[in-house]
Order: structure tokens, then C-alpha cells, then sequence
């Protein structure tokens, strides 16, 4: 048996199947974890937030969407909806009262989507590298006409050959996407909220960022670059800025 596999997961039943989690019981604010297109909650930053929170006795949540991980589905069924649904349902069964809502790249879409509809006992967001309206603003300039084609004709496109899902991109996706866009005007915000972004980030380009920053309205917020820092911001500089930046809004 391999002594540094992870621990089975747990599971709830959510609006589109089973949803597996992980959770570290302690004290509040409940820091919940979000997570990006195709990634898992067994990602570099999802497992050091875990270490961090079983040293500092902080109750902790993760999960993953359905199609992702080890919870239930197909990746293609998954769509910004889904996704959202998911961590609307983990979150209410899983982290009641105070919380704050960590999302990654895609993840930080989804955690601005739960924090606009439902804001009550959010204490406070940190959103990674975020993509907010990804499909929209980000992903269809990046194809090809073939692949564009490919995507009109068959519904889904695969951008690559290594069958990695983040390869897959399906038009139900980008309808869903079209359906909660938020880049579009205001982004009213009920608590505290600070972004965590690498200025070399090939995925999210900084002026994306900054873009969003200048849309949020929240009781304050902070942009933090990283020169050099990637789309990852895995490396362990960032991941001390990020366990600083969940200890001060923790307070």
C-alpha cells in the first residue's frame, strides 16, 4: 500500500450525481476550496491549503465538480451551470456558517457566481489566476478554423492529442458560459476580496485581471502580482502568499 496515497474520499449527493470531498474539521471561518477547468481537488494548492489548515485547526472544504476527480459523471456533461450547482450544494451541506471561498482560474468564476447570489456568511474571497467569462473572452480566440468547425459540426472540439480534459471544450459549455457572464458591468461583492495573479500567466492574461478587478465593488480588495508567477501559482513563494492571504482575511 502506498503510504503517501490520499485518503478515500467522502461523498454527498448533489444535483447532478455524487460529489466527492475531503474535509478538515476545526475552527471558522470554513476556507472552501474551488477549483479550475479539468483540475481536481487533489491539486498542488488544494493539498498544501489542506496541510495548512490541519497545522493552523481550521475547518477546510474541497470537492470535485461532477466529471472532475473522483466524483460522478462525464467531464463533457459539465458545464459552468453544473459546476456551480455543485458547489452551491457541497457548500450548503458541507460548510455552514462563516466562510471563505478560495477559487482557482475557472473556480474563481464559479466563486464569484455563489458570492453574487448568495452572499450571506461569506467572509471573504481569494480568487487564483481568475477566468471569469473564460469561454467568452479567453478560449474561442485560441482556435483554430478547423477546430472552430469541428466544434459547430459536432458540438465538442479537442484541442490536443493527450486526452487531458482541459483539451476538451463543448458547446454546451460555452452556451452555459454565455448564460452567466459577469464581466458585463458591476460585480457587487459582500465582503472582503483579494486576487492572487502571475504576470506571466499564459492562460489569463494580466489585462483580463485587472479588467475584473476594476469591476469589482467590495468593502475592499487587493491585486497582487507575481512577476514571473504562472497560471499554476504553485511554487512555494506562492503558496506562502496565499496560506498569508487566507490568515488575514481568517482574522
Amino acid at each position: 500500500m502506498d503510504d503517501n496515497a490520499p485518503s478515500p474520499p467522502a461523498f454527498i449527493d448533489g444535483p447532478n450525481g455524487k460529489i466527492a470531498y475531503r474535509k478538515v474539521n476545526g475552527d471558522g471561518p470554513t476556507a472552501v476550496w474551488l477549483g479550475g477547468y479539468a483540475s481536481d481537488m487533489l491539486g498542488t494548492k488544494a493539498e498544501a491549503l489542506a496541510e495548512e489548515a490541519k497545522r493552523n485547526g481550521q475547518s477546510y472544504l474541497r470537492f470535485d465538480y461532477g466529471g472532475h476527480g473522483e466524483s460522478d459523471g462525464a467531464f463533457e456533461d459539465g458545464t459552468i451551470s453544473t459546476c456551480r450547482d455543485d458547489a452551491a450544494a457541497a457548500i450548503e451541506a458541507l460548510a455552514p456558517g462563516p466562510k471563505i471561498l478560495i477559487g482557482s482560474s475557472m473556480g474563481a468564476w464559479i466563486t464569484l457566481l455563489l458570492a453574487t447570489a448568495k452572499p450571506e456568511d461569506i467572509a471573504g474571497l481569494i480568487l487564483i489566476a481568475p477566468a471569469p467569462d473564460f469561454t467568452e473572452t479567453l478560449v474561442p480566440g485560441r482556435f483554430t478554423e478547423e477546430q472552430k468547425a469541428t466544434l459547430a459540426r459536432d458540438g465538442i472540439v479537442r484541442t490536443g492529442d493527450s486526452g487531458h480534459p482541459a483539451e476538451t471544450y463543448t458547446q454546451a459549455l460555452f452556451d452555459s458560459g454565455r448564460e452567466n457572464l459577469l464581466m458585463t458591468g458591476p460585480i457587487k461583492l459582500p465582503c472582503p476580496a483579494r486576487i492572487l495573479h502571475g504576470m506571466a500567466d499564459d492562460v489569463v492574461p494580466t489585462h483580463h485581471v485587472l479588467k475584473l478587478a476594476d469591476l469589482i465593488e467590495a468593502p475592499s480588495l487587493t491585486v497582487t502580482l507575481a512577476k514571473g508567477g504562472d497560471h499554476r501559482l504553485s511554487s512555494p513563494d506562492d503558496l506562502q502568499r496565499l496560506f498569508a492571504t487566507l490568515r488575514e482575511l481568517s482574522l
